[in-house]
């Protein structure tokens, strides 16, 4: 299983798995490097109604290019620190502090 330094990623079979931590009601979505293990994401969305869990959804799907369908938070729904799976992705999660 290929995995990350920082360890805030890691590969399993053809999926990757995240570990993020989100700051909702940002002014733009953008990556703010590493916090705690964790990628950090600025989220524009506010964190009510689901709407920050659906915009990291959709983010991450046109990131790494596939169906939002593929993008499922495993854990953390109602916090800032998540667990993410993608799908399908050739594009490595360590682009994304390039």
């Amino acid at each position: 299983m290929a995995q990350d330094p920082g360890g805030w990623f890691r590969r399993d079979g053809e999926d990757w798995l995240l570990s993020l931590y989100l700051q909702p009601g940002a002014r733009k979505t953008e990556v703010a490097g590493l916090h705690d293990g964790a990628l950090k994401l600025r989220l524009a969305a506010p964190p009510v109604e689901g709407r920050a869990n659906a915009a990291l959804i959709g983010w991450l799907a046109d990131w790494f290019g596939v169906p939002k369908n593929r993008v499922r938070i495993e854990g953390g729904e109602l916090s800032r620190h998540k667990r993410v799976r993608v799908t399908g992705s050739g594009r490595s999660p360590g682009e994304l502090l390039g």
